[in-house]
């Protein structure tokens, strides 16, 4: 029997007070062999975007199928404000249907979703609204400017930018950090020819910004998610799962996918290493968190455009005389040109 007045009734949600959501999924069966360092890993990650956000975020996290032992140390994060909202699978769903659960209620304006081994430096808040604003059409941003993203879903902006010297290949500005993240794959090395240029577009304000945008982070208007498929992943990770609900959709919408030109975190994979605590040690605490709305174009959807640019226009690359073409017209020297089809 019922009785009483329930007091939520007919009470009208307050406004939101942030405008920025990270999401991280989070899998940590055990703490025994390649998860020994996961969790304090996973802690580095949440504490840099604590210490460096310049805005009030919220923090979504994922508990997708950890063992009793990190479930126990997430909820004490939670209880230290640390996390905003925590959810706990008892068995694992998988990465992107992980992230589906708390990006299908996040009301606010950008959405940065990244996985838990991603150390976020200052200014990297920063620096991504600054892209956004920079270039209206902006759908995702990524903090790390990747090696050889360039025509990695960017059709869209070559297309537009053909004839223009605002797309051009210019200096890596960190080249140590590239060979930082290359390391955190697990490769040995960099070679060089791989971290000396990379494909830029520069604003009319000066801000230059790198094409492609990698999904192991990335900052996302929240309209992308428009698009994405109804139903779940097949996968519990990998597959073409990251490539349909968060890589296609920006392009959909027909929004570019871009990066900032200066390397804004660090990949650190699952070993911990020194200089990740120190680098994490050297990060300067904003204390002042600004709440403000963020005035960024709304993207729409445009089939007809998306259809041509990456179906059609997009396949003129694949010719080696057409690719070449358009590298030696965007600043790539005839030895350099020797090197980028592999």
């Amino acid at each position: 029997m019922r009785k009483g007045e329930n007091l939520s009734k007919d009470v009208i949600l307050p406004e939101l007070d942030s405008h920025h959501r990270v999401i991280i999924p989070l899998y940590i069966p055990d703490e025994e062999s390649y998860y020994k360092d996961a969790f304090i890993i996973f802690t580095y990650c949440l504490l840099s975007i604590q210490k460096t956000s310049i805005t009030k975020i919220k923090i979504s996290v994922i508990s997708d199928g950890c063992c009793d032992a990190i479930n126990t140390k997430l909820l004490q994060l939670q209880r230290d404000n640390l996390i905003d909202e925590l959810i706990i699978e008892k068995n694992n769903v998988g990465k992107i249907n992980s992230i589906l659960k708390a990006l299908r209620t996040a009301p606010e304006r950008l959405i940065t979703i990244t996985d838990g081994d991603v150390l976020f430096c200052n200014n990297w808040e920063t620096e991504i609204l600054e892209v956004f604003k920079a270039f209206p059409q902006a759908g995702a941003v990524c903090p790390v400017p990747v090696f050889r993203k360039q025509l990695n879903l960017t059709a869209n902006i070559w297309f537009k930018y053909f004839f223009s010297k605002k797309l051009y290949f210019r200096t890596v500005k960190n080249p140590d950090a590239m060979e930082k993240f290359a390391q955190s794959l697990g490769w040995s090395s960099l070679e060089d020819r791989f971290k000396d240029s990379i494909c830029t577009l520069k604003a009319k304000n000066g801000t230059i910004a790198v094409l492609g945008c990698s999904h192991f982070v990335a900052t996302y208007k929240r309209e992308v998610f428009d698009v994405i498929p109804k139903t779940n992943s097949v996968y519990k990770l990998g597959g073409d799962s990251e490539y349909l609900y968060l890589d296609l959709p920006v392009v959909k919408m027909g929004g570019y996918r871009l990066s900032t030109n200066e390397n804004l975190a660090y990949h650190l994979g699952n070993h911990l290493e020194s200089w990740m605590v120190e680098k994490f040690n050297d990060l300067k605490e904003i204390t002042e968190k600004k709440v403000e709305n963020l005035h960024l174009k709304e993207l729409s959807r445009g089939p007809i455009s998306y259809l041509f640019t990456e179906k059609i226009f997009r396949k003129l690359f694949y010719s080696k005389q057409f690719y070449n073409y358009a590298l030696r017209k965007k600043g790539i020297s005839k030895e350099k040109l020797k090197t980028f089809w592999y």
